[in-house]
């Protein structure tokens, strides 16, 4: 039997950033990625977010990878989202996202910052949390 524990932040935002995730629904959301991750056998550790993103702390299992694993939440939550009329328009993710590995004695640290994300947002916009992001894992930042 395998033993794995590969820990991935995983960051992604709606398409062109347009803050669609409202208030009123997007917890709503959280609990279907949450419900869908378990079908999938996908072990999501934390999810929130704010208008415009999404954060997850996933474990990878042996057979499983960032792509795939982000392209299943990604598809079937937008999939969902257009099938609820959740929002007045066509509902999607942008293609790109952010993800690092995290170290297990980090988890604690980061599933803390990803629950208080709104707490987080109203003092910072997306796109600073990106550049802070990139300048801190050597990418290059983004332009506003």
């Amino acid at each position: 039997m395998s033993y794995v524990r590969i820990w991935v932040h995983v960051v992604f935002a709606t398409k062109n950033r347009e803050p669609l995730l409202k208030k009123d629904f997007r917890y709503d959301v959280y609990k279907h990625i949450s419900e869908n991750c378990l079908k999938k056998e996908i072990f999501l550790q934390a999810i929130n977010g704010y208008t415009d993103h999404i954060h997850c702390l996933i474990s990878l299992a042996k057979d499983q990878t960032i792509a795939k694993v982000v392209q299943l939440i990604k598809g079937e939550s937008s999939f969902w989202i257009n099938q609820n009329n959740l929002t007045d328009e066509k509902f999607g993710w942008q293609d790109d996202y952010f993800a690092v590995s995290v170290s297990e004695s980090q988890t604690g640290k980061v599933i803390k910052y990803i629950k208080n994300q709104e707490k987080h947002h109203e003092h910072k916009s997306f796109n600073d949390e990106v550049n802070e992001f990139m300048t801190h894992y050597g990418w290059e930042s983004i332009k506003d």
